[in-house]
């Protein structure tokens, strides 16, 4: 048996690379009357979800950085236990935004897939409108609903 050689790797690499990029204009918005998910609305998503993550990164870094620069002695208890309560914001802000990066991921690889836009529980359309201001969605606005509202039926137990 013979292993796939270094060269056959490197086309392959080039292959994907070469894909065509899907042209998409600047004010482009996924419509209702063009098909859905096709290339210009999963590109419009994955460049969505993409300048999304980068901006969480971006702050993320800028956290750490204030963070660390922030790190001083305060004598004045008062000042010390306000900067400490700020700090711990910042840091359970910081950690919502790291499973929302996750989940922005988790969006790319559906979109890649070929599984975004569909709702995970009914397998029907997510609507454009709600894909728009929530990209990271995985369910229909009905699903959601039913699932918030069982979710809240278990917790009143």
């Amino acid at each position: 048996m013979t292993e796939p050689s270094a060269a056959a790797d490197t086309s392959l690499t080039r292959e994907a690379e070469m894909k065509a990029e899907v042209f998409l204009p600047e004010d482009y918005r996924p419509a209702e009357d063009e098909p859905f998910m096709n290339e210009r609305q999963l590109e419009y998503f994955r460049r969505k979800l993409i300048a999304w993550k980068a901006e969480l990164l971006d702050e993320s870094r800028e956290t750490i950085e204030g963070l660390q620069e922030a790190t001083r002695n305060i004598p004045d208890l008062a000042d010390r236990a306000s900067e400490e309560t700020d700090r711990a914001i910042e840091l359970r802000t910081r950690d919502r935004q790291r499973k929302l990066v996750a989940k922005i991921d988790a969006a790319l690889r559906r979109i890649e897939n070929g599984e975004y836009g569909y709702c995970e529980e009914t397998g029907e359309p997510i609507s454009l409108k709600r894909l728009d201001a929530r990209p990271i969605a995985t369910l229909s606005l009905e699903a959601q609903e039913r699932h918030e509202r069982r979710e809240r039926v278990h917790r009143d137990d």
